[in-house]
């Protein structure tokens, strides 16, 4: 019998938490895999919950816990925080002597787990790579952890094509689309006024879903984005408003407090919640009227349930667009009038054309190939260089 192949997955918040669980389901099933999962980040903050508590609670036992002593929310404390990450990584990661670890998408500290993997030389899979979002720092993060990884999942081809002139290996790079798609059919089937019982909301029964967190590359857009969008919301008084938590990312404080004072305001019809959970987040994106704010989950999960989206500003600036998306800049009254264009069906989204980041299966696919894939082949890493133009010809 072949030896079990072991497998450390990393996650650092909520958001990276829900696009991992069907994988880790899968692991965790799996007979020829010992999973160990490391928790680090915004889930051992209470400011965000704690939710590395919702991670234990699903069934998967954290197996370390990385702190980056993320006190306050400037810069400066953050890149202080990924360098304990690393160090905190470095510690955790050979108790468990992985054969492979898996990091998703662009945060800091994945950047950390990346930087002390490729150190202690132990393959690293990346979910999400070749994408661009040029209004964030998370760009040349993702794009830095890309050429740390041996093995490449990513979420459409144009993606796929930009990590291979990235020096990947073609054969190693699959695209498999975005794994979060495939948290929509767990999601309980529930009718509006069940979601917001079990929320504990009252007031409109029709409701938005927001998420604003900081624009990282541009910090000086936060100001003007957030104003933008609690300008748009407090016109809104037929609906309710549900908003997710902010990234704890440089800047989000400012951001979260807008947010909660709005909130304080309108106790009958706005409400905070810092972490919903995935099958709660899931259900309430499905009875959504609209997803308004500049989250990744607009561009990628929302199209795949049919609900519009409003993203505000930069932040998702490069990424590949559904036709169910508006695009708005800091402006509340072109966020008020692209809501009213929702409400009032003058909307249309082509419903020929396919979502960009696939129909689900995602995990299914990441999952089989991190037990099948020859290791040896895909580490040490190769560059790999793309086939030279022709040269032009000469005239005599």
């Amino acid at each position: 019998m072949s030896a079990r192949r072991r497998i450390t997955v990393v996650t650092g918040s909520r958001a990276d938490y829900g696009l991992l669980r069907g994988i880790l389901t899968q692991l965790k099933a799996a007979d020829d895999v010992t999973l160990s999962v490391i928790a680090c980040g915004m889930h051992l903050l209470q400011r965000f919950g704690e939710t590395w508590k919702i991670i234990e609670a699903d069934g998967f036992p954290i197996a370390a816990k990385v702190d980056l002593a993320l006190d306050d929310d400037r810069a400066e404390t953050i890149a202080r925080g990924t360098g304990m990450g690393v160090t905190g990584f470095a510690e955790a990661l050979p108790k468990f002597a992985p054969d492979i670890i898996v990091v998703l998408g662009d945060r800091y500290e994945v950047l950390a787990a990346a930087v002390a993997a490729t150190l202690l030389n132990i393959p690293i899979a990346h979910i999400h790579g070749g994408e661009i979002t040029a209004g964030a720092f998370d760009d040349a993060i993702r794009h830095a952890i890309t050429k740390m990884a041996c093995l490449h999942f990513v979420a459409a081809e144009p993606y796929r094509q930009r990590v291979i002139r990235m020096g990947e290996q073609p054969d190693l790079v699959f695209n498999v689309g975005a794994p979060g798609l495939d948290l929509a059919d767990a999601a309980p089937p529930l009718t509006r006024a069940e979601l917001l019982a079990k929320l504990g909301i009252s007031g409109p029964e029709r409701f938005l879903l927001a998420t604003l967190h900081p624009t990282t590359a541009q910090p000086e857009a936060d100001a003007a984005n957030v104003a933008a969008l609690l300008g748009a919301l407090a016109e809104v008084e037929d609906r309710s408003v549900i908003f997710t938590g902010v990234n704890a990312d440089p800047g989000y404080r400012a951001i979260d407090d807008a947010i909660k004072a709005f909130v304080a305001t309108r106790p009958d019809r706005a409400h905070h919640f810092t972490s919903l959970g995935s099958e709660r987040y899931w259900a309430a994106l499905r009875l959504a009227d609209a997803v308004v704010g500049n989250s990744s989950s607009g561009i990628l999960e929302a199209p795949a349930v049919g609900v519009p989206s409003i993203n505000i500003g930069d932040r998702q600036k490069g990424r590949l667009r559904a036709t169910s998306i508006i695009d708005c800049p800091a402006d509340s009254l072109l966020i008020l009038a692209s809501l009213r264009r929702i409400f009032e069906g003058r909307f249309r989204p082509d419903p020929e054309l396919p979502p960009p980041y696939g129909r689900g299966g995602a995990s299914e696919a990441i999952a089989g190939t991190l037990r099948k894939v020859d290791l040896k082949r895909a580490f040490p890493k190769h560059f790999y260089d793309l086939p030279a133009p022709e040269s032009p010809g000469t005239t005599g």
